[in-house]
């Protein structure tokens, strides 16, 4: 399956970091056309939230999920609403996203949290 989607971010500073996404794998290699230059989603991901201007950055509360959609239309909308998957705000709070490079899921960890306790 090829997903594409057309959305316009702000260019910002991309850092080091590194991340593991849980989105579509198949969306990964994808490219977005963005103003004023492509942006894959590595870049997205690799984004330094403190170079960014959270004025700029979509805000994930005004993100409207259309239920009618299929499972694959649903992700191709929602990533052409948040422009970046990696980096919104929350109200005034700028958010970035990143995963650990570990195949344990959050059920995982927390299972494993609640355990220890």
């Amino acid at each position: 399956m090829t997903m594409t989607a057309t959305a316009s971010m702000p260019l910002c500073a991309k850092s080091a970091t590194k991340a593991r996404t849980s989105a579509v794998t198949a969306a990964s290699a994808t490219t977005l056309p963005l103003t004023p230059s492509p942006m894959t989603f590595q870049e997205m991901r690799d984004i330094d939230i403190r170079s960014v201007n959270p004025d700029l950055l979509v805000d994930i509360k005004s993100v409207q999920i259309n239920t009618s959609l299929s499972r694959d239309e649903r992700v191709i909308d929602f990533l052409e609403q948040i422009k970046n998957p990696y980096c919104f705000k929350v109200g005034k709070a700028a958010v970035k996203v990143s995963f650990a490079d570990t195949e344990a899921t959050v059920e995982d960890c927390l299972e494993r949290y609640l355990l220890s306790l």
